[in-house]
């Protein structure tokens, strides 16, 4: 029997995939009285030592075979924690965090290990509606190498994403939705095309949903592995400001002069300022109860957000802003730094 070309291409990735654990010592609490009544258990518990336990983790593949693995940032998000990587050969291997981007939940990792095998990245730019998309990863922190098969099902799909029990929650743009079976431990998997390339990171599933997955297009990845070979780091533009973001029952409510844009300013919980003294923003002399329309010519909107606009840039570019100000509109220029 003639074999597919998705057992082929996933033969060939699967020895690049890798399972994550993350670990951390834990106090261990004892009751030496033993269950006196509902609760005492807990009440009459007392330190009795420490001691490592496995608190999660996910998946990653190698793009690099000196040992640089790509992988989802909330799936080493502990910075207490411990994560070994294990590779197909069951071999072991403590991991270092090169660097990491809450804003896209991207991680690069790095392993001492050489002549690994590893995976091409594509190009997911060009991705289309239908194509064949192929996750692999570690379904539900148990099964390895686990393969689900679907399509691309939609592009630049934007979700709030977090993780149970977390009070953390974030904003993820321009992903890829998939029906192939995104599961608890895929997540940092690839997702690849017919070619064998990855065209995404496996990133989040939809919960009481079927067939709704989500991953990170591999573009976003790329640009951030370029930053940490020129600059050691992963650099974002920043603008310095706080804002919400415009719509019609806000501008009912607040009798705003538009529906559509950022109106810069504070943030009541937090008590923090509208405008970051000394950013790019404050410079220009951007000031709070400012609305910002436009940033390059593309207008602000619920579905394109100013942060959605400011990901195309890098730093040092200039932008444009339109600012709308007691009735006047006005153009500034700026220079965007690098997010500290």
């Amino acid at each position: 029997m003639q074999k597919s070309p998705i057992v082929k291409v996933v033969k060939k990735a699967i020895p690049a995939v890798v399972s994550i654990t993350a670990s951390k010592y834990l106090t261990i609490f004892e009751n030496p009285f033993g269950s006196l009544f509902p609760g005492s258990e807990e009440f009459f518990a007392i330190p009795k030592g420490k001691k490592k336990v496995k608190i999660g983790g996910g998946s990653g593949f190698i793009i690099d075979s000196d040992g640089i693995i790509l992988t989802n940032r909330h799936v080493v998000a502990d910075p207490r924690a411990e994560y070994i990587v294990l590779l197909n050969e069951e071999e072991r291997y403590k991991a270092k965090i090169l660097a990491s981007n809450p804003i896209n939940d991207v991680a690069i990792l790095k392993i001492n290990k050489k002549n690994l095998p590893i995976v091409e990245l594509g190009d997911s730019s060009t991705l289309e509606l239908g194509q064949t998309a192929i996750a692999i990863g570690n379904a539900l922190g148990i099964f390895r190498n686990t393969v689900s098969v679907g399509v691309v099902s939609g592009l630049s799909r934007k979700i709030v994403a977090g993780e149970p029990f977390k009070k953390e929650r974030v904003r993820l743009r321009g992903l890829i939705q998939t029906d192939a079976a995104v599961n608890p431990g895929n997540s940092g998997g690839p997702l690849i095309d017919i070619q064998g390339k990855v065209i995404g990171i496996n990133a989040a599933m939809v919960l009481l949903a079927e067939n709704i997955g989500f991953a990170l297009p591999i573009n976003t990845a790329k640009k951030d592995l370029k930053d940490i070979k020129k600059y050691g780091r992963i650099r974002q533009p920043f603008l310095g400001i706080r804002y919400v973001l415009l719509n019609e029952r806000l501008q009912k409510s607040y009798n705003l002069p538009t529906n559509e844009g950022a109106l810069v300013t504070t943030d009541p919980s937090l008590g923090k300022e509208a405008v970051i003294p000394g950013s790019p923003a404050h410079k220009i002399g951007v000031k709070e109860l400012d609305i910002i329309l436009e940033a390059q010519k593309e207008k602000i909107t619920p579905q394109n957000t100013l942060e959605d606009i400011l990901q195309k840039f890098k730093v040092g570019d200039e932008i444009e802003l339109r600012i709308l100000r007691k009735g006047k509109k006005k153009l500034y220029k700026t220079i965007l730094r690098e997010r500290k």
